[in-house]
């Protein structure tokens, strides 16, 4: 039996439910993984609360990222074997799989290997962050050396990830943060500059930094009207890329008769996890810049599986730094 997180309604942390279950073998081209450790996602929250795009079908598990070893192969499935250290990406529906438990089934297209030297809660934190981050930074081609880039909400993991990631290709990181308490974690993390939304305008700022021009692009995850302020901090002809919907207002798109002329779009991970090419080329970039030192994940706090609703809730309380990791403890292990 498998201990699995599990809910049966939409709802808050205390929906989640740890259980037995029997798992079972692995289907055609599914691999079946024991956990050592998974990486919490805000999209996890909203899969819970019923607020995703992709909706539950109950009972329901969830999650999108795990660390561990491979356990068994489906038919089909080759270039692993078991015992290998692993790591799962994002890309897959949370609504058929999912990896909060200590052994599960999971899509052989969304497992990578895991790096020797990587331990299970650094590749628990790696993959939505640093692949949310590589598709705008680097496969577009979009920043360059000395550009700068705008990192709004820039404390999530994935905020973390897009300022190593732009201090690797050589740009400039300015991160935001609404209140003074992060300011210094970030530049801790590799921030350039840091601006405080609730004390500092942030037009104003950006322009002093980039000596009036703006930046080459800025990556938010938040939407919503505030995109519009956003929007007069990118250079003309620059690039203002939203991954993300924190606030749940309608979000106005920029026009030329109030900003530069710039290019906006959306943007999600699923265009690089799903497409086997271009995630070929994510995992040898991001397993290149863990090897050399330049991507380090940020693990603000680690929770035990059997605290789940507790890591639930930390996450919502947003006053974490980079990456909530769940860890499997030997007695789940041994379940």
């Amino acid at each position: 039996m498998a201990r699995i997180v599990q809910f049966d309604r939409t709802g808050g942390p205390e929906v989640l439910t740890l259980r037995d279950v029997e798992v079972g073998a692995p289907g055609a081209g599914e691999v079946r993984i024991r956990v050592e450790a998974i990486g919490l996602n805000r999209a996890e929250i909203m899969f819970r609360e019923g607020a995703y795009f992709d909706r539950p079908s109950f009972p329901s598990s969830l999650g999108y990222e795990a660390a561990g070893t491979v356990e068994a192969l489906g038919q089909g499935v080759t270039g692993f074997a078991p015992g290998d250290p692993v790591a799962v990406v994002p890309g897959f529906a949370q609504s058929r799989y999912g990896t909060y438990g200590d052994l599960v089934l999971v899509p052989a297209t969304a497992v990578v290997p895991r790096p020797a030297d990587v331990d299970p809660v650094q590749a628990a934190a790696v993959w939505m962050a640093y692949l949310t981050a590589y598709g705008p930074l680097v496969e577009s081609g979009q920043v360059r050396p000395g550009d700068h880039v705008l990192i709004t909400a820039a404390s999530s993991s994935v905020g973390t990830a897009a300022i190593q990631m732009a201090r690797h290709i050589g740009a400039v990181p300015i991160a935001t943060t609404r209140g003074a308490a992060k300011r210094q974690r970030l530049l801790d993390a590799g921030a350039a500059h840091v601006v405080v939304t609730d004390e500092e305008d942030l037009v104003a700022r950006v322009k002093e930094i980039t000596g009036g021009e703006g930046v080459r692009l800025a990556f938010d995850p938040v939407a919503g009207p505030g995109v519009e302020t956003v929007a007069l901090a990118v250079a003309p002809g620059g690039t203002l890329v939203v991954y993300g919907a924190l606030d749940k207002r309608p979000t106005p798109l920029p026009n030329a008769q109030s900003y530069p002329a710039l290019s906006t779009r959306t943007y999600t991970l699923f265009e690089i996890t799903m497409d086997p090419e271009r995630l070929r080329r994510a995992v040898a970039f991001v397993n290149a810049g863990l090897a050399g030192g330049s991507f380090t994940p940020v693990v603000d706090r680690t929770f035990d599986l059997a605290d789940i609703t507790g890591a639930h809730r930390y996450m919502a309380a947003n006053g974490h730094v980079g990456k909530i990791v769940v860890t499997v403890g030997r007695e789940d292990a041994d379940s």
